[in-house]
C-alpha cells in the first residue's frame, strides 16, 4: 500500500510541474504577444536641406537642355538640365523646384545599377541649386537617372518620385 501511495504521490507531483510550466509558458506567450513591435532596421533620418540653394527661377542657357517634364498626372512642377557635362567632379543641373509646388524636393543621380553618384539635400519651392558634386564619376557616354523625389513638408513623407534617364558627358 505505500508504494501505491509514492506513486500516486510521485504523479500527482508531476502534474503540478507539468501544470505550473504550461502555465509559466502561457503568461510568457501572452507578454510576448501583448508587447509592441519595434522596428530593427533603424530610424529615418531626413535628409539635410541644401546649404547651395537659392532662391528663384534660374536663367539657364539652352545648351543644357534645361527643361520642364510634362506628363499627364504629374502635379509637381520641377525643371533639371538634361545635358549633365561633368568638369572637374561637378555639373551644372540647375534642380529648380517651383514656387507653386508645396512639396520639398531632392535629387540623386544614379548610374545603371542603382548607385548613387550624385545627390543635393532638400529644397523648398522656390528654391533651385545650379550645381552638384559627383562622388564618384561616371564614364563618358554613360547612361545615369535624375531621380527626384518629392517630399510632404515637415512629415517626410513620400509625395511621389519621377525618374528621368540622359547621359553623363565629360566636359574639358
Amino acid at each position: 500500500m505505500a508504494k501505491k501511495k509514492s506513486v500516486k504521490k510521485k504523479n500527482n507531483t508531476l502534474i503540478y510541474i507539468a501544470s505550473a510550466v504550461c502555465a509559466v509558458c502561457v503568461i510568457f506567450m501572452i507578454v510576448a504577444l501583448c508587447i509592441p513591435k519595434t522596428a530593427t532596421k533603424g530610424e529615418f533620418t531626413p535628409p539635410a536641406f541644401d546649404t547651395s540653394a537659392e532662391v528663384g527661377v534660374p536663367e539657364v542657357s539652352a545648351d543644357l537642355g534645361w527643361y520642364t517634364p510634362q506628363a499627364e498626372g504629374l502635379a509637381l512642377k520641377v525643371s533639371v538640365c538634361g545635358e549633365v557635362i561633368i568638369k572637374d567632379g561637378k555639373a551644372d543641373v540647375y534642380f529648380t523646384n517651383h514656387a507653386e509646388n508645396d512639396e520639398w524636393m531632392m535629387l540623386r543621380i544614379i548610374d545603371e545599377e542603382g548607385n548613387i553618384l550624385a545627390e543635393t539635400g532638400i529644397i523648398k519651392p522656390g528654391e533651385y541649386i545650379k550645381t552638384v558634386e559627383f562622388d564618384t564619376v561616371p564614364s563618358d557616354g554613360q547612361t545615369i537617372t535624375h531621380k527626384i523625389m518629392a517630399y510632404e513638408p515637415e512629415t517626410y513623407y513620400s509625395a511621389g518620385s519621377l525618374t528621368l534617364e540622359t547621359y553623363a558627358q565629360i566636359g574639358g
